[in-house]
C-alpha cells in the first residue's frame, strides 16, 4: 500500500496539478477542502469531481467560517478587482490576499497527517506569476516546516514532516504544461474569485486573467467555461 500525503484540494489548477504530482510521486492522496466562507463556494463542488475523477479514496472537508473574520475580497463584502495590469497585480498585497489562510490550512492539513499517518504534505502555492500573497513563499512554507517538528504529537516522538509545494518555482504555463503531461482534465477546474452560480468564471479577476495567459503560454487550448460574452 502506498503511503499517505494530505493534498490541500481547492478545486482550482494549482491544487489539481498538486494531486496528480503527489500520486506520480508514489503518494496516495488524502485530499482536504476547506470551507471557510469563500464567496466562490462553487471550488468546493468543482473540488469533489477532481477527487472522484483521479481515484482519491479518502476526501475531508472541514468547515471555518472566515467571514466572522473578513478583511477580504473573498470572504467579506468587498468587491474583487477587475481588469488589473500584470504590473497593477506586482504591487503591493492584493485585496484577495485572506489573513493568515495558508498558515491555517496547512495547520489542518497537519493535524489530519498526524491522524492519518501521514507525514507528506502538499499544497500548491505558487511565487512566480503570483507573488503578492506574503504565505505563498518559500520561507513560509520552510517555516511551517520547522514548526511542524515542535507542534505535533508525532513531531516530538520523531516523525519528520515535509511540506511539499511543488509549483512554487513555476510559471502558470510551466504549472499547465506539467499537469497535461500527468493527464490532468483542467476543464474540471475552477480558479475564478468571482464566478456566476452556474460556477462560470467571470474573465476579469486576477485569477481568470492569469489563468487564461497560462493556458495561452503554454500553448494549451483554454478549457474554461466563461460567463456569456466573455472570451
Amino acid at each position: 500500500m502506498a503511503k499517505r500525503a494530505v493534498v490541500l484540494l481547492s478545486g482550482g489548477l494549482d491544487s489539481t496539478t498538486c494531486v496528480a504530482m503527489a500520486k506520480a510521486d508514489g503518494f496516495e492522496p488524502v485530499c482536504l477542502s476547506i470551507a471557510y466562507g469563500q464567496r466562490h463556494t462553487v471550488e468546493l463542488e468543482r473540488a469533489r469531481k477532481v477527487a472522484q475523477a483521479m481515484g482519491v479514496r479518502d476526501v475531508r472537508v472541514v468547515n471555518v467560517d472566515l467571514r466572522q473574520i473578513g478583511g477580504s475580497a473573498l470572504t467579506d463584502d468587498i468587491p474583487v478587482p477587475k481588469d488589473r495590469t500584470e504590473d497593477a497585480m506586482s504591487h503591493d498585497v492584493p485585496i484577495t490576499y485572506v489573513p493568515a489562510r495558508n498558515a491555517l490550512f496547512l495547520s489542518l492539513a497537519l493535524g489530519l497527517a498526524e491522524v492519518v499517518g501521514a507525514t507528506d504534505l502538499y499544497i500548491g502555492v505558487n511565487a512566480v506569476d503570483y507573488s503578492g500573497y506574503p504565505d505563498c513563499r518559500p520561507e513560509f512554507i520552510r517555516s511551517f516546516e520547522a514548526m511542524a517538528q515542535l507542534a505535533t504529537k508525532a513531531g516530538v516522538e520523531g516523525a519528520r514532516f515535509q511540506v511539499h509545494a511543488p509549483l512554487s518555482g513555476l510559471t502558470k504555463a510551466q504549472i499547465i504544461q506539467a499537469g497535461v503531461k500527468l493527464g490532468v482534465d483542467y476543464g474540471m477546474t475552477l480558479s475564478c474569485y468571482d464566478p456566476d452560480p452556474q460556477g462560470r468564471a467571470c474573465g476579469h479577476c486576477d485569477s481568470c486573467l492569469l489563468r487564461a495567459k497560462g493556458f495561452q503560454e503554454a500553448g494549451v487550448a483554454d478549457p474554461t467555461t466563461y460567463v456569456e460574452g466573455v472570451r
